[in-house]
């Protein structure tokens, strides 16, 4: 007689793991999908029906998952059919349908066998349908099988920049090999831009390098593609040579826009626009005025600058990797908006100026001719901050460039840093208390002052102060309200918090603060309620420009006068804005960037108190919303802000010499003395640079 149960210890439990229940699971599951039994789904890609199980497709794939999940939110109940079928996209990366297939065996069988010729397809439809673990091992096999006959077409890939780790280790082999990938046969096969770039003088042209001057040709093609109609761009692009020249803002424009002049008046300058006429294939790019070149120069950029860091490269627009191909001519490979062409680039000089060389009168523009024995002038790219953000607090620091948290897609950070202009470094500072975005600061007797802003989730109403002796944040008396995208700024020994936004409404409210009592307290409140306005303080009245209401982007100017206690309009703005930076440097008022509420804008506009007027400024290199600005000695910084499509962590100022703004710092004093000219891997005394001529963004 069998023993009997009842008496077992009440703590007793059955375990049993069946190492084989899984397979046996899934085989009897694939034996289903073959014989079609039980099948739920029909998945059409181009003229084939693939059977499956909705739920043991949507586990294996994050796409279908949405897909079936969509389809079952819109029909309920009796609306939902015993078999659904869903048709594919069948171009791209699902073009072939084996691929499709084979995933989907995958699923049943937890196995996916496959030949090295179908690897790349399998890869794109994993990608295409999320199947993030298989299309993982996918580019592992394709790394480890990677040469230079087969690189180009894995970097064609339409899918490949979904996986960072991947395309960089695509991207670093190709640079490591561009000599030898430059001679196959797919390389040469490439649709290719022929660029010539003129030179004022063969030491010009020695110290140029292939990477430098393939960045400055990548920046003029994507300004060309941004301003022209994308769909004939391309095309046009690659039907003639261009003839490029280093423009006075260090960056490269057409010759056949280059002004009358004795640079332009040489026979091969002429030629070229004698031929421009009579094509329509030359881009154009829209700026107030082309620049004369200034006398011959090289632009140099911070090592650990030109060492682009993973993070912040494009894969849409960047060049992958560079190789000399003769004297002064270089051969590249660039993705262009996400297409891959090839670069011809060479460097010439404008002959015609050794043998008539432009006037030597004093004159800060006037050309070099090639006897002259000094070096070319050298630019200083600007280094970028250490990550791409917005609506940060900005302002200066003992005439350093102080940055602090901001918003980076992600969140809302504490992290603060300074720019010193004259090492061109960025320098880490002790983060605030708490992490703040959208938000300004203000400088008061050597202390920083961060007001308000958000945390990510709620408007804050703390206020906090960086001690430069004591080196650390402390709070102090909080604002009356809670708010963010306040304008905040310094006038006689007081800290102005002016409108903002609480959640609701741009709000009118106004707050001063004084240090010496640590309390705030309420002033005239503004006539119209804005937040993410330009604020700054200039002749002892505080001016607030732009921003929005609720939704509407404003144009109008408000002044308040501490004297009365009261707000005026005075003449608005041309353009509506909002997320616009405002300072004033030389008695006039500079609005920056901001957004229209379709765009970021790059337009600055100028306000002169006397005639109480404002005027067009000179356009930024890049748009920007949401952006910080300050001015550090003699120069307009714009730091940060939203391009439109990316979060920028570079910045530019606005050079008064010439009423341009540039990524660019002159750096005349570095290696003056240096002779025999030095080679272009040559390394300066100044903050450990590499001479160059130019690099992007």
């Amino acid at each position: 007689m069998s023993p009997d149960l009842n008496g077992c210890d009440t703590g007793a439990m059955f375990v049993m793991e069946d190492e084989d229940h899984q397979t046996v699971l899934l085989n009897t599951l694939n034996m289903m999908r073959k014989s079609r039994t039980f099948c739920d789904v029909i998945l059409n890609v181009g003229n084939c029906e693939l059977h499956g199980h909705r739920a043991v497709l949507a586990s294996s794939s994050r796409f279908l998952m949405e897909m079936f999940s969509t389809d079952d939110e819109e029909k309920k109940g009796s609306q939902r059919e015993a078999i659904t079928t869903y048709t594919l996209n069948a171009t791209g990366p699902l073009s072939d349908c084996s691929a499709v297939e084979k995933l989907i065996e995958y699923t049943y069988t937890s196995r996916l066998e496959a030949n090295v010729y179908q690897v790349k397809s399998i890869f794109q439809a994993a990608c295409y349908l999320k199947m993030d673990r298989i299309a993982k091992e996918l580019a592992r096999f394709m790394l480890k099988y990677l040469n230079v006959d087969n690189c180009i077409e894995i970097r064609s890939l339409p899918c490949i920049s979904t996986s960072i780790s991947f395309i960089n280790q695509v991207n670093s082999f190709i640079s490591a090999h561009m000599k030898e990938i430059a001679e196959t046969s797919t390389f040469l096969s490439l649709p290719c831009i022929q660029i010539e770039i003129l030179s004022q003088t063969k030491q010009e042209m020695s110290l140029s390098t292939g990477d430098s001057v393939s960045q400055l040709v990548l920046d003029w093609i994507k300004r060309c593609y941004d301003e022209n109609e994308p769909a004939t761009f391309f095309n046009g692009l690659m039907e003639k040579t261009y003839m490029l020249y280093l423009a006075l803002d260090n960056i490269l424009q057409d010759c056949s826009e280059l002004p009358s002049g004795e640079l332009s008046d040489t026979e091969i300058v002429q030629d070229y626009k004698k031929l421009s006429k009579k094509s329509t294939s030359i881009p154009k790019t829209r700026r107030k005025g082309q620049l004369q070149p200034a006398k011959s120069r090289v632009l140099i950029c911070n090592r650990e600058m030109h060492e682009r860091r993973e993070s912040f490269i494009d894969s849409d627009w960047t060049i992958l990797g560079v190789t000399c191909v003769g004297e002064h001519t270089f051969s590249a490979l660039a993705s262009l908006k996400g297409q891959l062409c090839s670069l011809s680039i060479k460097l010439k000089l404008n002959v015609s100026m050794l043998s008539n060389p432009p006037s030597t009168q004093p004159s800060p523009l006037h050309s070099r001719a090639e006897s002259q024995e000094s070096l070319p002038d050298l630019y200083c790219a600007l280094a970028h901050m250490t990550s791409g953000k917005c609506a940060i607090g900005c302002a200066n620091l003992n005439n350093n460039l102080l940055v602090c948290g901001g918003y980076d897609r992600i969140e809302c950070i504490k992290n603060v840093e300074s720019y010193d202009p004259e090492q061109n470094v960025w320098e880490t500072f002790e983060p605030m208390c708490e992490a703040r975005g959208r938000f300004n600061i203000a400088v008061l007797n050597n202390k920083v002052y961060a007001v308000g802003g958000c945390n990510g989730t709620t408007e804050l109403s703390t206020v906090e102060c960086y001690d430069m002796i004591k080196k650390k944040w402390i709070p102090v008396t909080s604002l009356p309200l809670a708010r963010s995208n306040t304008g905040v700024c310094e006038l006689n020994g007081k800290i102005y918090c002016i409108g903002g936004w609480n959640g609701q409404v741009g709000i009118k409210q106004s707050d001063v603060y004084d240090p010496n009592t640590n309390k705030w307290t309420s002033i005239a409140p503004l006539q119209t309620g804005r937040n993410q306005a330009g604020v700054c303080a200039m002749n002892g009245k505080v001016y607030v420009v732009g921003g929005c209401d609720t939704w509407n982007c404003l144009n109008t100017v408000e002044c308040y006068d501490p004297e009365t206690n009261s707000w005026s309009f005075i003449k608005p703005i041309i353009t509506p804005r909002r997320g616009c930076g405002l300072a004033h440097i030389k008695g006039k008022l500079y609005v920056v960037g901001g957004s229209d509420g379709t765009q970021s804008l790059d337009t600055t506009e100028v306000y002169d108190p006397n005639e109480r007027m404002w005027s067009p400024g000179p356009n930024m290199t890049t748009p920007r919303a949401n952006v910080g600005v300050a001015v550090v000695g003699n120069r307009l910084y714009a730091v940060g802000g939203f391009s439109g499509k990316k979060f920028l962590n570079s910045i530019e100022f606005l050079d008064e010499s010439m009423d341009e703004w540039t990524r660019f710092s002159p750096r005349n004093n570095c290696s003056k003395s240096a002779s025999p000219l030095p080679t272009p891997d040559a390394v300066c005394n100044f903050n450990d640079c590499e001479l160059l001529n130019g690099v992007s963004e």
